[in-house]
């Protein structure tokens, strides 16, 4: 029975994920998978859980951490950054500077979350509809275990009927609302990570329907340029197994990160919706990158 590794998931209690830490750690048990990483947005709140979880399951787990990252490239979009996403995966949950900024992050991402409900508010009022109110504003905090993002908008206003679904509510409302999160430079995340001892990756590079660098150019050399001329300094490794990356894309960075002796990640990106958790083959020597000896998988599974 292959190895499976998944170090892309998104849980319900510390981010924009449907199940919760224990629903992940139940189904990742009935899936077989034998090495995991919760990677929250902004988020380590659900790490020290997360790993007790772990033991309990008989699971082996890394620390994981997704940031958000304003990048820009000349000449792309007139030197105009992007939305990059990048993984941090090893790092000192304790480490002081790593958790004031993410505590930053978290509380301007409820300012924000306020500025664009008032902008939807503008919208509605313009179509007669009823407006949100401080009321609604509290049933959307607390329905937030985690990272409060514009998902929880789109969830709430399929809940009130306003739209039909998730989909909709960016298209006629959420795109058109949206206030920039707060930018965050490739620098100053490598400098977080890796100054708690972490090490940092670029997640799904080339994902058409993501933050990526498809937003800067389709082309996979172009990509490859792109990060070469501007991200090496920074970062350690490459997601190269996504779910949404072809075999074209995977080879295209596996080659690349063996001639330049980067780090290669793999996952699901999971958010439960669907499951699709431990469904991305990644091969069993990622996890060896990060100290986690193979042979002891079988075993472990065994025995439980």
């Amino acid at each position: 029975m292959p190895y499976k590794i998944d170090l892309h998931i998104h849980s319900s209690n510390c981010s924009d994920g449907r199940m919760n830490l224990d629903e992940i750690f139940q189904e990742a048990k009935k899936r077989k998978v034998d090495v995991l990483s919760v990677t929250d947005h902004d988020s380590i709140d659900c790490q020290e859980p997360s790993e007790m979880l772990a033991q309990e399951y008989g699971i082996r787990y890394i620390r994981g951490l997704e940031l958000n990252v304003s990048y820009s490239h000349p000449p792309y979009k007139d030197s105009k950054p992007i939305s990059l996403d990048f993984l941090g995966y090893q790092y000192d949950i304790h480490n002081k500077p790593l958790v004031n900024k993410l505590t930053e992050l978290r509380e301007y991402r409820e300012r924000r979350a306020l500025q664009i409900l008032e902008k939807i508010n503008l919208e509605l009022s313009k179509e007669n509809k009823e407006e949100f109110t401080e009321k609604d504003m509290e049933a959307i905090q607390e329905s937030v275990e985690g990272a409060f993002g514009r998902p929880h908008i789109a969830n709430y206003m399929v809940d009130k009927g306003i739209v039909s679904n998730k989909q909709e509510a960016f298209d006629k409302y959420l795109t058109k609302c949206n206030v920039p999160k707060m930018p965050l430079s490739l620098s100053e995340a490598s400098s977080l990570v890796r100054g708690a001892g972490g090490k940092l990756m670029i997640a799904h590079p080339n994902d058409p329907n993501g933050t990526s660098l498809v937003s800067f150019t389709s082309s996979l050399n172009d990509q490859l340029k792109i990060i070469e001329e501007g991200m090496l300094p920074y970062i350690d490794g490459i997601e190269c197994w996504h779910p949404r990356h072809d075999q074209n894309t995977v080879q295209a960075y596996l080659r690349f990160a063996r001639e330049k002796g980067l780090m290669v990640t793999g996952g699901s990106d999971c958010h439960q919706q669907p499951v699709i958790m431990g469904t991305v083959p990644v091969p069993v020597y990622v996890a060896e990158q990060f100290g986690i000896d193979h042979h002891g998988f079988e075993t472990d599974r065994n025995e439980k």
